[in-house]
């Protein structure tokens, strides 16, 4: 039975393609204690980082009382938190309340297990690494559709939010929640067809053949021409309910959103799984389209273990901008942000998507340089005509509005 699962599960794992034996589960167990020791540690240190980034920008201090620069200011925090009264609304669905903000949490634990943190990808590798006498990848699970998976998991969480506003029993939360599930689902189309252009590029819906594709500096940043890149980036952000896309958290006029009636350790969880969120789409972002751990490998120490370094870096890197963006950009409107989804990254993502699509199959046709241009012009025309109608139509739109007296 467990070689059954252990094959359609984790197919693309040498370690389970052959006899399984207690080192086999043992090496398996630690990978998954490490995996959550690695996310329960970077989400703290996260909001540490965002917050001494943002006082640093805004010329202020931010922690520095608790441990060394400040450290264990999140530790300290998270103790007060765990001393809070829990407070469950009599109005409110109990048994839900208390489910939501688990499912906002297991979703990117159970993401960043498919993430390969490490590994020697040169020369056809595959990431594979020797360790205990087994053969073995530097991630918890690597199914063969896992790109399906992680759209999945970052589906489900749109569960837990709406779950969270609904079993309040509280108008405000509800409104937010309701908010919020709109948002998160008209974003997810714009992510779908960003990585429908990676996975067009790799040929594999798997994440360490991703990660494998790009092993020569063949990286999908510039492989599948910048756009999809730059529309993930929009739409992650979006979808994390980061600044400048935080409109389910307005205070204004939804108070705390969701969550407002939640208190004590629920509402960390909450917190947590912010925070947990974007390190979890920043290693995504990190693997679909910066080349993972692949980077330059000097001759010194073990090549796999130079993978944790460039993975490491590049998340800093990532998670640099989403704070850098947060201190910066002014929260923007919510019609205009979904009209910047609907109207603009989900048609962009497809028209780009499309002519991929048209320059694989002329690759495949033979049809030369000429045929390429050919295509790309076309394709260049279609894409202007396109975007010139749909321009026209959102005036044509808002005009009729403000002659109703729905808009200013």
């Amino acid at each position: 039975m467990i070689p059954v699962l252990a094959n359609t599960v984790l197919a693309d794992d040498p370690l389970l393609s052959g006899h399984i034996d207690f080192g086999v589960l043992a090496i398996v167990l630690v990978k998954a204690g490490i995996t959550l020791g690695i996310t329960l540690l970077a989400t703290m240190l996260m909001i540490w980082f965002e917050r001494k980034v943002i006082s640093d920008l805004q010329n202020r201090i931010g922690p520095n009382r608790a441990g060394p620069f400040g450290i264990l200011q999140t530790l300290a925090d998270g103790l007060k938190v765990l001393l809070k009264e829990d407070l469950i609304p009599d109005q409110s669905d109990k048994w839900v309340f208390r489910l939501a903000p688990i499912l906002t949490m297991v979703p990117a634990f159970i993401v960043f297990g498919l993430i390969p943190l490490g590994g020697d990808f040169r020369d056809g590798n595959a990431g594979v690494v020797h360790i205990f006498g087994h053969d073995t990848t530097l991630q918890l699970a690597d199914p063969g559709a896992g790109v399906l998976v992680i759209l999945a998991m970052s589906s489900i969480a749109v569960y837990g939010v709406m779950l969270a506003g609904w079993s309040s029993g509280s108008k405000y939360p509800l409104l937010g929640s309701v908010r919020a599930s709109a948002q998160m689902v008209s974003y997810e189309a714009a992510l779908g067809l960003a990585v429908l252009a990676v996975v067009l590029t790799a040929g594999t819906l798997s994440v360490n053949g991703i990660v494998a594709s790009q092993s020569t500096w063949g990286w999908n940043l510039w492989v599948t021409g910048l756009i999809p890149f730059v529309i993930f980036c929009l739409a992650a952000t979006a979808e994390l309910n980061r600044p400048p896309f935080d409109l389910v958290e307005a205070e204004q006029e939804l108070v705390g959103s969701f969550q407002t009636e939640y208190s004590g350790f629920r509402f960390a969880i909450f917190y947590l799984a912010e925070f947990l969120n974007a390190i979890t789409m920043a290693a995504i972002i990190v693997t679909l389209f910066l080349g993972g751990p692949n980077g330059p490998t000097p001759d010194v120490g073990p090549g796999w273990a130079w993978g944790f370094v460039w993975f490491f870096i590049k998340i800093v890197a990532i998670l640099y901008v989403f704070v850098w963006t947060r201190a910066s950009v002014p929260r923007v409107r919510y019609d205009q942000l979904m009209d910047l989804g609907w109207k603009l990254l989900i048609p962009a993502g497809l028209g780009w998507l499309l002519l991929l699509v048209a320059l694989r199959v002329a690759d495949a046709e033979g049809w030369g340089f000429a045929g390429m241009l050919a295509t790309i012009a076309v394709g260049v025309t279609l894409a202007l005509a396109c975007g010139s109608v749909l321009v026209l139509a959102n005036r044509i739109g808002r005009r009729n509005r403000q002659l109703e007296g729905v808009i200013d």
